[in-house]
């Protein structure tokens, strides 16, 4: 190869002869305090821009991976309890209306259902979480309903407010 090709421009050229000079401008015990700066700084470098991500990486993936986990574990659950429940034959308008009927008695005077067509409201005031959920745990299986709308507040007592469901009859559960 040429020297021609190698050549640097003449900016970097200055710039290397003036830190050469300095260089040996400088006592043996500065270049040495200033060489082992250098592979500090070296040292810092290469943990910031490569080993401290892929550290943390390490560290941090089992944990991720037993999250994604637990997430494609609910998923399936999901999937299957859809599947079942795309098995399972639709009941009459007076069926549904019955066993939401039948759900919101269990509740007590705390809640009141009204029925209009194939959709139901449910107006609640202060109906416990275990209630609420037993509540459409039932609505779901045995009236075949699908909450479709909910204007909820949790306060001291429950849950106040209203959840409307559709009744879906005829239809895919």
């Amino acid at each position: 190869m040429s020297t021609k090709a190698l050549a640097l421009p003449p900016a970097l050229t200055q710039w290397r002869e003036r830190s050469r000079g300095y260089w040996r401008s400088r006592a043996p015990r500065e270049r040495l305090a200033l060489g082992a700066a250098g592979v500090a700084v070296g040292v810092l470098l290469v943990w910031l821009l490569f080993v401290q991500p892929a550290w943390r990486t390490l560290r941090d993936t089992p944990a991720q991976l037993d999250q994604l986990d637990a997430q494609l574990q609910q998923m399936q659950r999901l999937a299957a309890e859809s599947q079942s429940l795309r098995g399972v034959a639709p009941v009459s308008q007076a069926q549904a209306a019955a066993a939401l009927k039948s759900a919101t008695d269990r509740l007590g005077d705390k809640a009141r259902l009204s029925l209009q067509g194939e959709r139901a409201s449910l107006t609640l005031n202060g109906v416990s979480p275990e209630g609420l959920r037993g509540w459409l745990l039932e609505a779901r299986s045995a009236a075949r309903a699908r909450p479709v709308e909910a204007q909820l507040t949790r306060g001291p007592q429950g849950y106040t407010g209203t959840l409307a469901v559709s009744l879906g009859t005829g239809g895919t559960p």
